[in-house]
């Protein structure tokens, strides 16, 4: 089933410069990338996007990472998006994630919180997670008198 799945390299991503190669290793296993943006988060996107973990112990850290720097978002296109995209970033702990994975080969070892890249987890936060990182995307909607 074709799906659209929304990307986001991290901060520390975007400081390693792996936007090309990320976009590389999607197209190279057939997906096609049709947008993407630089962004700075907000504390307030942040915590609506990381609003199950909010109340973490880790979670301020994580907000001070999200905004140390700009992110890439990107909508990703193709059969099976969502679960191949899932597979290609490799296990959240970039320690137990596999070589050969985006965050196998450049994660932070020495903690999660420093794991390269997001991939929306199903196809209803994809959408949820398009809309959020790209309202200029929604379809405007028709009001009737």
């Amino acid at each position: 089933m074709i799906e659209r799945t929304y990307v986001m390299l991290k901060p520390d991503g975007v400081r390693k410069q792996l936007l090309d190669e990320i976009i590389h290793r999607i197209e190279n296993i057939g997906l096609s990338v049709s947008n993407v943006k630089e962004m700075y988060l907000d504390e307030e996107i942040i915590r609506e996007h990381y609003a199950h973990l909010v109340d973490k112990p880790f979670y301020p850290t994580l907000e001070l990472f999200m905004m140390s720097g700009p992110v890439m978002a990107m909508i990703v296109e193709g059969e099976n998006a969502v679960s191949r995209v899932r597979s290609l970033m490799g296990a959240t702990d970039s320690k137990d994630a596999l070589p050969g994975t985006i965050r196998g080969d450049y994660g932070d070892k020495t903690c999660c919180t420093y794991n390269i890249i997001h991939g929306s987890d199903s196809l209803e936060n994809a959408e949820i997670e398009i809309n959020r990182f790209y309202p200029e995307l929604k379809k405007n909607k028709v009001l009737k008198k």
